[in-house]
């Protein structure tokens, strides 16, 4: 199934967010099955990226990697510059991600909206539709002074 996802991306400037499409493996009845097809769905991803890097080693690696102007910029509104290479070897862990993304929602690190309704329980019973536009939040936490 296809979950349409908006994600807000701090380095684009003329889209805040954007909606993109999530593959998960089955139709989820509850905001913990849901986090659970999610988080599922981006560590085999990711883990097939390391997996694509690790077999591709042996070729001749890209000589010169350069970013434009427009890159470094968008780049550095987000706070870091990179040319988006992995050089960690590690593969995620699903059962540790799983866990971490339930307590992390429970913690209020980050938020989920159902076409535009919070979502405020783990056991919350939901149903999605191929119309259902769920939107990812992550909170920043400020730290400061007041006075």
């Amino acid at each position: 199934m296809k979950l349409r996802v908006n994600i807000k991306s701090v380095s684009k400037r003329r889209k805040a967010v954007e909606e993109t499409f999530c593959e998960i493996a089955k139709r989820p009845k509850t905001v913990r099955e849901l986090i659970q097809e999610v988080v599922d769905s981006q560590v085999a991803e990711y883990n097939q990226q390391i997996e694509r890097s690790q077999s591709s080693s042996g070729q001749c690696p890209e000589v010169l990697a350069c970013l434009t102007k427009e890159e470094i910029e968008d780049q550095a509104e987000s706070g870091k510059i990179g040319f988006g290479i992995s050089y960690g070897e590690k593969m995620a862990d699903s059962v540790a991600a799983r866990e971490n993304a339930w307590q992390c929602f429970e913690d209020g690190i980050y938020r989920i909206f159902m076409d535009g309704q919070p979502l405020e329980r783990l056991e919350e019973a939901i149903v999605v539709t191929e119309d259902t536009i769920f939107t990812f939040v992550r909170l920043t936490m400020l730290a400061g002074r007041m006075w």
